[in-house]
């Protein structure tokens, strides 16, 4: 029994050294504003928690600073922003994913005169110039701040992370996704999803209110106003059945409205060239105050703080110390000059919710409730407006208006994260830009002349729900020829925000092998060039791949004999047959559209009419008849769901001729069976809004930011042994005087460890501060060395008077408890004299240990090395606690002896002598023995800081005193109640 506890104490340990698996799932999210940032993570035992940064605070501001020798982030960046501008870089969203001549880069270094933002050659778009040498790219910069965001989440989860869901504004278009996806790849993030901001706040309101949602529509609409944009979305909770999870709720985004440039800092910006005008007019200085950088950078930290001071109060002093030229600045600014100067923003306020309104065609008697979202809807005249905008009699703000987004797309990496499971809530979003594939093509007019024609194929339409498949099929098409993938209908949109919005050209696509595949199946009917299209989770749009589709008529074989089959399948067992499919058959998409349009000059028609004209059987408008067979030639998109519906009628009675017909056509359809075929197109992808970064520069991104780490590594390596090196000196000299250390330490011993540590104090103040990590390390290492001695002497000292008295109580209880099992009478004795006898010379040797150590130790010098060592007495405690350990559980466990039938003498003794001699041999485990469980005394002494404290197992007396006398008084009947 002994040996298999060892064998099961070893199999525990093992697998306690094996990795966990829980060792690296968590999760994390990062709500990517133009200010801030809010971080959440999801680990085992830890559900959705908003991550603390290093100041403790809840949200982090989207800044990084780049000085020569030091990197920093968040508010330490911030403050670095006051003194020094040029260095602090912030509000990268506006410019991500846009050329040099975008307006909103121009409208950044109007804000930040600062930078030098430079034109970049090789993809059109805009970096900042440091130096000469060192230049960095928004995505770069970008980059650092998300591997930042990394690891504030790894410190606060305590382990490491590398999945993410990143929140973006639903207005991004594709190249600033694409730019988002570019500094999360540098950053060394995989991107489990980019979610819209607004999205996730739709998802966090719906997941704690999952049982108000039923099966009838409900429509919010959600207010969101943060630093740097505007977004109204109307979304539609409601619960729905589907095949893989049963009836579950879901959200679907119907509408989005937005302004990019309505926000917080706008606000903030008029604030700061207000406090600038009333400085100037002081006249305290000759100067213009807007002139100066730092001045400037002052004034906004001020106007920052003096927005959120007038949202709760009617007025406010500004003021600030040493604006410039030691000139202090003090001024009132009230609530009304404040809106007096926003009053043109405050008029844009109403813009997005009307844009939502439209897009979902919708009215505002539809809208049940209007939620509030992000910090600038504080302002108090954005709530009046929204409000009278709406016509409702209050806003709702039962929502966290900063974390929000933040919680819900950590709710969507949980959801993701093969690690956890959590209840479904489905999610529909919508694109907000519509997608389109255009293509030319000759065709010819009924007079016989050849002309160019354009086509279009809208593949996407606005607010259509993604992720989803299409596949658009080309029937005209039997050489390579090019296509154009590009954004649709965009007359929504204002002139400036199409300025803003970049180029709407999105790819040029170049297919070869067109032809060629033609040639080769020249035999087959052409079932046209299919391109299949796929908008992920993240709103990315890709061409998966591109195929030429062919179909054949293949004679099917008669019905072989059942000798035949057998035959044929003992053949192929032995290499006669191959179950191996055609190279060439593929099998249908399920999940995927099939997108039909029609001609330029029809498409716009159609599109009208779709809604009023009634559907077909097959699930297709009515048409003249000309037109259908023209159609049959064109490219088509058609739908799956068209086709479920086609085979979900019901077939109209027959008559019985019609029957004998049908059963007739089977006949010869059964011997011509149609096989697919399809021969992959190469596809040549040429980028028209804004290049990507080519693999070598992504290369070189990612080393440039982690040489940046390492730097930051190293340099938090050299501090903290600078830090623990100059501890120890001045924590050392000072214990040289207490009682307790020179108590254990010789004048000689003494005098060595000052004068090292005087002359080590000494190097610090002269060459120390400019020494590297690894010489202060050696110095550090040197000086615990030479007082590692010393420490072990007063260490041990402390412990003695502990450890001694929890020993003298083991072995007193021990003794007690051994005395009382010996006095068991014979016939319910439960324990063997070869278990008390270990027993007692287990007691026997601790004490006989115990005295001789301590009068060997009181016979030496408190400075001499210490034979009495509190790592010997744990080792004896541990062992005289496991002893009787043993025979505790025993006694608990143990059923009591039956009593014995009468019988003649002679045959109950020899029963008694047979049980005594193999029953108690065979069930009894014998103890452990001394030997086995002796630990070794230490060699040489631990210093106080490489010492690892080993857990000491105690045994409470009070138990022991109770087993001990529930023990010595036990009768058959206590344990009949134990057994119960």
């Amino acid at each position: 029994m002994r040996e298999k506890l060892s064998l099961w104490a070893i199999l525990c340990l093992t697998l306690a050294l094996l990795p966990s698996q829980t060792a690296s799932v968590a999760v994390m999210s990062v709500d990517l504003g133009s200010e801030w940032i809010k971080i959440a993570i999801v680990k085992p035992g830890v559900p959705m928690e908003i991550v603390l940064n290093k100041e403790s605070r809840r949200k982090t501001p989207v800044a990084v600073s780049l000085k020569e020798n030091e990197r920093l982030f968040g508010d330490s960046a911030l403050a670095v922003a006051v003194k020094n501008p040029r260095v602090v870089y912030r509000f990268l969203q506006s410019i991500l994913g846009k050329t040099a001549d975008n307006p909103q880069v121009a409208q950044y270094q109007k804000h930040f005169p600062e930078h030098q933002l430079q034109r970049d050659d090789k993809r059109g778009t805009v970096h900042f110039k440091l130096s000469e040498e060192i230049q960095y790219t928004p995505e770069e910069l970008l980059g650092m701040v998300l591997n930042y965001s990394r690891g504030l989440a790894q410190d606060f989860a305590e382990q490491p992370i590398k999945d993410a869901v990143i929140t973006v504004p639903a207005y991004f278009n594709q190249a600033e996704r694409r730019a988002v996806l570019q500094a999360a790849q540098i950053a060394g993030l995989k991107v489990l999803q980019l979610i819209n901001d607004n999205t996730a706040v739709a998802l966090n309101y719906g997941v704690f209110r999952r049982k108000d949602i039923n099966s009838t529509a409900q429509n919010v609409m959600f207010y969101d106003m943060g630093s740097g944009s505007t977004t109204a979305t109307i979304v539609t909770y409601q619960t729905v059945k589907s095949k893989e999870s049963g009836t579950q709720p879901q959200l679907q985004i119907r509408g989005v409205g937005f302004d990019r440039t309505l926000g917080g800092f706008e606000m903030e910006l008029r604030l700061r060239d207000h406090l600038a005008h009333l400085f100037n007019e002081q006249k305290k200085s000759k100067k213009d105050v807007r002139e100066n950088l730092r001045a400037m950078a002052k004034l906004l930290k001020e106007a920052q703080r003096l927005k959120t001071v007038l949202s709760a109060n009617a007025e406010h002093t500004a003021q600030i110390e040493g604006l410039m030229d030691d000139i202090d600045f003090k001024a009132k600014v009230t609530r009304s000059e404040f809106e007096a100067l926003c009053e043109d923003l405050f008029d844009r306020v109403p813009g997005p919710v009307n844009e939502a309104l439209a897009a979902a065609e919708m009215t505002l008697d539809e809208i049940e409730q209007v939620i509030l979202f992000g910090g600038s809807t504080r302002v108090p005249k954005v709530q009046d407006v929204i409000l009278k905008a709406v016509g409702k009699e209050e806003l709702s703000k039962n929502i966290n208006a900063d974390e929000a987004a933040a919680m819900g797309a950590v709710y969507q990496a949980a959801a993701l994260s093969k690690a956890f499971k959590v209840k479904p809530f489905l999610v529909r979003d919508a694109a907000v830009f519509p997608i389109q594939v255009e293509f030319s093509r000759e065709a010819e007019e009924e007079d016989g002349a050849k002309t160019i024609k354009h086509n279009k194929r809208i593949l996407f339409q606005r607010m259509a729900p993604y992720p989803q498949r299409k596949v658009i099929t080309f029937n005209r098409y039997t050489d390579d020829f090019v296509f154009y993938i590009n954004y649709g209908d965009l007359s929504f949109l204002s002139e400036q925000d199409l300025k803003v919005f970049g180029s709407q050209n999105l790819k040029t696509v170049k297919l070869s092998g067109v032809g060629s595949s033609f040639k080769k199946h020249s035999d087959a009917e052409s079932k046209g060039i299919k391109a299949h299209f796929n908008m992920d989770e993240s709103g990315v749009l890709i061409l998966d791949r591109v195929e030429s589709v062919f179909e054949t008529v293949v004679e099917e074989k008669e019905e072989e004999s059942t000798l035949t089959k057998l035959g044929n399948t003992i053949s192929s067992l032995f290499g006669g047959g191959s179950s191996e499919p055609s190279q060439n058959m593929t099998e249908p998409v399920a999940d995927e559209e099939e997108v039909t349009g029609k001609d330029q000059e029809q498409g716009e028609k159609q599109e009208e009419i779709a809604q009023e004209k009634p559907e077909t059987e097959e699930g297709k408008q009515e048409e003249p008849q000309a037109e259908e067979q023209k159609a049959d030639k064109e490219e088509k998109v058609e739908t799956q769901e068209e086709k479920e519906a086609e085979k979900a009628e019901k077939p109209e009675e027959k008559s019985n001729g019609e029957k004998a017909e049908e059963k007739e056509a089977d006949k010869i359809a059964k011997t011509h069976k149609k096989s697919k075929i399809s021969e992959d197109i190469t596809v040549e992808l040429e980028v028209n809004d804004v290049l990507d970064p080519s693999t070598d520069d992504m290369e070189v991104s990612k080393k440039k930011l982690q040489d940046l780490t390492d730097r930051d590594l190293e340099k938090h390596e050299r501090e903290k042994t600078l830090n623990s090196l100059e501890a120890f000196i001045f924590e050392t000299q000072d214990k040289l005087y207490q009682d307790e250390y020179q108590a254990v330490v010789t004048e000689e011993e003494k005098e060595q460890i000052s004068g090292k540590l005087n002359e080590a104090s000494n190097w610090m103040d002269e060459e120390g501060y400019a020494a590297g990590t690894k010489e202060l390390k050696e110095k550090l290492s040197e000086l615990k060395k030479l007082c590692k001695a010393m420490f072990f002497r007063v260490e041990e000292r402390k412990k003695w008077p502990d450890r001694l008295a929890a020993l003298n109580s083991m072995l007193n209880h021990s003794t007690i408890f051994l005395m009382s099992a010996r006095l068991i009478p014979e016939d319910d004795q439960i324990f063997t004299e070869v278990e008390l006898k270990t027993l007692e010379n287990v007691i026997n040797e601790t004490m006989t240990w115990k005295n001789d150590t301590v009068a060997q130790q009181q016979k030496l010098s408190p400075t001499e090395k210490p034979v009495l060592l509190s790592k010997d007495i744990e080792a004896k405690l541990s062992l005289l606690d496991r002893e009787v350990n043993y025979l505790l559980n025993k006694a608990k466990f143990a059923k009591p002896k039956p009593k014995p039938k009468p019988k003649d003498k002679n045959s109950t003794s020899a029963e008694n002598g047979k049980t005594n001699t193999t029953e108690d041999a065979e069930k009894v485990i014998p103890p452990i023995s001394e030997e086995a469980e002796e630990v070794k005394p230490v060699e040489e002494p631990l210093t106080a800081e490489e010492k690892v404290d080993e857990p000491i197992l105690e045994l409470n007396p009070a138990e022991n005193t109770d087993d001990t006398e529930s023990t010595k008084s036990s009768k058959s009947e206590n344990h009949i109640g134990d057994e119960l």
